[in-house]
């Protein structure tokens, strides 16, 4: 199976020790959104996760911990986009995140990592050509690093509005500008880019609109077939198989103002103080009246070898 750290919050950059800890463990709790009494047991062991999925913007808290993700298939995400701390309060200098991808392709390699740039938005401080700059200086740094190259446009949740008024949607017709331009960048540098639910309109100048996060990247990464249950989709948009989550939204220290995984800074503060490294749940503890149920694991490694892959 697949387990995913990357939907709610960002593990690697505020809550490494708890997540080596849950590795050490063996299992990990989880609290279902919808429905806090119920928590979720999943067991963190090679025998049933086939591979654990990471969406950060920054990796390196997480890699004094590598040794114990090594019996592991990985995927690795790294956010890196050009914005300020207007924008990304919480984010560390882009040329150390840089570093930082540079030194987890030492460790993981370009197959199992790629750079998403997203989300995009357009404005006064932000126009296209800005982006333009900034992406081609980006690849051209991390040219050889990864193959591969997320972007996604800014989507106007309800989050998103509350937190970040002024920013507006982008246009179709700069959505194809900057498509085409970053797809002529990256090939430039040797990677290919994979839009994130944006469709299948870049595919005419040479995207991979198939998905950001799919069978068949992890099955590259894994140089191992899968043999996948059937799933929805989390939007009608999105191709990607994401696997089981085990963050808590509203506990990004990030605080992005284009978040969809945050209320407020207030609440994801509050939720940073019930945090306990040893604790088997992200945040707080288990309470007198939850329900803990054992998740139904198992591995979805094909055990017939294709050969070629």
């Amino acid at each position: 199976m697949i387990i995913n750290t990357g939907q709610r919050t960002d593990i690697p950059a505020f809550y490494s020790q708890w997540f080596a800890n849950r590795l050490k463990a063996g299992f990990v709790l989880v609290r279902n959104p919808y429905n806090p009494k119920s928590v979720i047991r999943y067991r963190l062991t090679p025998d049933v996760v086939d591979l654990i999925g990471f969406c950060t913007k920054n990796p390196a808290p997480m890699l004094p911990y590598m040794d114990l993700l090594e019996p592991f298939g990985q995927w690795w995400y790294v956010t890196i986009t050009p914005y300020g701390k207007d924008i990304e309060p919480n984010v560390p200098d882009k040329l150390k995140v840089l570093e930082s991808f540079r030194h987890l392709y030492k460790i993981v390699g370009a197959d199992r990592m790629g750079w998403r740039y997203d989300p995009i938005f357009i404005s006064k401080e932000w126009p296209a050509e800005r982006h333009i700059k900034a992406f081609e200086y980006m690849a051209r740094t991390l040219e050889g690093y990864t193959h591969t190259a997320v972007i996604s446009f800014i989507d106007l949740y309800e989050k998103t509005r509350k937190n970040f008024p002024e920013v507006q949607s982008v246009s179709y017709d700069e959505k194809l500008r900057l498509g085409k331009a970053f797809v002529e960048i990256a090939s430039k540098y040797g990677m290919t880019v994979r839009p994130c639910a944006e469709g299948t309109d870049l595919a005419r100048f040479g995207a991979d609109c198939s998905g950001c996060m799919t069978v068949a990247m992890y099955e590259k990464a894994l140089q191992k077939n899968l043999i996948v249950p059937r799933f929805a989709p989390a939007r009608k948009e999105c191709a990607c198989y994401l696997g089981y989550d085990i963050g808590s939204y509203n506990t990004c220290g990030h605080l992005c103002r284009y978040c969809y995984a945050n209320y407020d800074a207030a609440t994801v503060r509050h939720n940073i103080k019930l945090h306990d490294p040893e604790s088997p749940l992200l945040i707080g503890h288990l309470l007198p009246d939850d329900e803990v149920h054992d998740a139904v694991q198992e591995s979805w490694i094909d055990p017939n070898p294709v050969l070629g892959l």
